[in-house]
């Protein structure tokens, strides 16, 4: 029996195209985030049996454009799933960030146990990555051998990724989910989560 896994970064947002921490801060989708999703879900072909999402409406909204064609699935808010709280960075770029915060950042970037956020719910990465990791598998338990769909953001995909599958948490600096890109997990008969697809997004046109 296999589950999967398909996890999905929300499509673009104005914040993310002026480069700014978005977190716990409610952006809607952008004209070119609509887009996205619109194009993802041709290219996912309605091949999913559940869809879950943040509550945060940019993944929400990218959610139901995913489920527009099944009439018998609609995505389900999951609090959890919400985007890494970034406290004080929220609303700044990363060079704003680094210019205000010096030390915090230098160490928000190179602790590899904790990952302390300035002002946040979430306190660090690490409590973040756990929170994500626990969502995550928690809908893969509660529907082995289906095909889930998780819709949330680029920062609490990478954390959770980086929890299940025992990363160093410096790794969160070393790669980057796109908007509406697709990171795929298999997980056959309870055994070990494989990653199958890490950042796919094939499904856009090349810039």
């Amino acid at each position: 029996m296999k589950t999967e896994l398909i996890l999905v970064r929300h499509g673009e947002t104005d914040w993310n195209k002026e480069g700014k921490f978005q977190g716990s801060t409610d952006i809607d989708l952008s004209r070119e985030g609509i887009l996205q999703a619109r194009l993802l879900k041709d290219a996912l072909k309605n091949n999913f049996d559940y869809v879950y999402a943040s509550p945060l409406r940019r993944a929400l909204q990218t959610a139901e454009i995913l489920c527009e064609d099944k009439d018998d699935i609609h995505p389900v808010a999951v609090p959890d799933l919400r985007e890494i709280n970034f406290g004080a960075w929220e609303g700044l770029t990363i060079t704003q960030i680094r210019e205000q915060y010096p030390a915090e950042y230098h160490s928000w970037r190179t602790d590899g146990e904790h990952g302390n956020l300035v002002g946040s719910d979430d306190l660090s990465l690490r409590s973040a990555a756990r929170r994500g990791k626990n969502a995550i598998l928690n809908l893969a338990e509660k529907h082995a051998g289906k095909k889930i769909l998780i819709v949330a953001h680029g920062g609490i995909l990478k954390a959770a990724l980086i929890e299940i599958f025992d990363w160093k948490l410096t790794m969160y600096h070393r790669f980057f989910l796109g908007n509406t890109a697709v990171t795929r997990i298999s997980i056959h008969n309870s055994q070990l989560p494989i990653l199958t697809t890490l950042n796919n997004t094939s499904h856009l046109p090349e810039e």
